[in-house]
């Protein structure tokens, strides 16, 4: 459960899903219209809504869903829809793309070089601060207006401390803006 005040979302989970057969790209594109490109397949759903990309060993990864049961869910309608069978599916569980909000305005521009668990530096092209936080093993992007964007978590829990933790050390280190 993540602190009171800070609420962390998770945006889109990596799910990858292993058939007992591989499914073949070349079946893909001619069965559904998939669009091959890069040595992938790729196929997007509209029920549920995700996209689910073959890779060459005939591996499926779901992209776009929040839920691991939106990505089996997927994952199964794919098989369906394929004449393929989904029983005795696999999952590998990939990083998370969370976001959570200070609620807060923050001097981004002032947090650089070395902060302590992480390396910060500014991106004038985004507009925001990116720690590469070692403390919790995920990539921070933090925007002035208190919004954060956590890639490559494994957990919200894992997001949601390290919320907590750069919420402590940006007050102590006066990055809070104070409104008037």
């Amino acid at each position: 459960m993540a602190p009171k005040g800070i609420d962390v979302r998770v945006e889109n989970h990596l799910v990858r899903f292993i058939t007992r057969t591989p499914v073949d790209q070349d079946a893909v594109v001619a069965q559904l219209g998939g669009t091959a490109t890069g040595g992938v397949v790729i196929k997007v759903l509209d029920a549920p809504r995700a996209t689910i990309v073959i890779d060459a060993d005939g591996k499926l990864v779901v992209h776009g869903t929040q839920r691991i049961e939106t990505a089996r869910a997927a994952a199964k309608e794919f098989l369906l829809q394929m004449g393929l069978d989904s029983s005795g599916l696999t999952t590998e569980l990939g990083p998370m793309v969370a976001s959570f909000n200070f609620e807060e305005t923050i001097a981004v521009e002032s947090i650089v070089g070395d902060v302590g668990a992480g390396e910060a530096q500014y991106d004038a092209r985004l507009g925001c601060t990116i720690i590469e936080d070692s403390r919790h093993d995920i990539t921070l992007n933090i925007w002035p207006n208190g919004r954060c964007i956590a890639l490559g978590a494994h957990s919200p829990n894992m997001v949601a401390m390290a919320a907590v933790y750069w919420k402590s050390k940006f007050a102590e280190k006066g990055y809070f803006i104070q409104r008037v």
